[in-house]
């Protein structure tokens, strides 16, 4: 599959590709607009959910009890993880898109990858937290530290190569959905690149999934060559959360 991605889609890869407008002309197409409505989906994406999972994952590992509540909630957290994307792009269409009015705009499509890769984020950060070994906890509150900083100075640091590759791998997951942004609307044909987090958007797999569908060659060519794009952008994300880990991996002692 890779081989005939690169086949077919190689000689379409030009600073031209990356710079121009969708088009029904194959050789003026591009995915500029596709390119920018993932780039401004990844980074509110990040926004939202990072800060959420890391402090779920910090609150349910140090701070809550153990009750059938907490119980409940893990549970409930390692199913989210195991749902369907599509279910996801229905509930983003009821509460964000209809619900909350925010029509078929960028914030709707972020707020929906969000709810997508939280479970992923508090799951892999919480064992990353889980992994620092308790003598670090036992340490710092003999040296008379209290809780949080105990938490915010010694366990978060150590735990932070697990954290980020964990958040960075979500990211890659919601970078290649088409599933729940077609759920919620994203338009499949822009010519224009968004300004705010109102505007609609596009995005690299539905731009994909456009020209594939199309009978001409032309455009299964350019579909390769988004693919390659698309591919390119998770490899780097991937390698990202590999240089990350091995930079910051601290050589603990237990």
């Amino acid at each position: 599959m890779l081989w005939d991605a690169w086949d077919k889609g190689a000689d379409w890869l030009s600073i031209k590709f990356l710079t121009s407008f969708p088009s029904r002309f194959p050789e003026e197409a591009g995915i500029k607009s596709a390119l920018m409505g993932s780039i401004w989906l990844m980074v509110l994406t990040a926004i939202m959910s990072i800060p959420m999972g890391i402090g779920s994952a910090v609150y349910l590992e140090e701070y809550a009890r153990k009750s059938i509540l907490t119980q409940l909630i893990e549970l409930n957290i390692s199913n989210l993880a195991g749902v369907p994307s599509i279910v996801y792009g229905i509930l983003g269409l009821a509460l964000f898109v209809r619900g909350l009015n925010m029509e078929r705009s960028l914030i709707s499509g972020a707020l929906t990858l969000t709810l997508l890769i939280l479970p992923i984020i508090i799951i892999s950060s919480r064992e990353a937290i889980r992994a620092v070994p308790s003598s670090i906890r036992d340490a710092s509150y003999a040296l008379g530290a209290t809780k949080w900083q105990t938490i915010s100075y010694h366990v978060l640091p150590a735990a932070i190569p697990g954290i980020l590759t964990g958040n960075i791998l979500a990211l890659s997951r919601a970078i290649g959905e088409a599933a729940p942004l077609l759920m919620i609307g994203a338009l499949t044909f822009i010519a224009f690149t968004p300004e705010s987090i109102f505007d609609p958007f596009t995005a690299l797999p539905i731009q994909i999934f456009n020209w594939a569908s199309r009978p001409q060659a032309e455009f299964q060519y350019l579909a390769a060559a988004a693919i390659l794009v698309l591919l390119a952008l998770l490899m780097t994300m991937n390698a990202a959360a590999i240089i990350i880990r091995n930079k910051y991996q601290k050589n603990l002692k237990w």
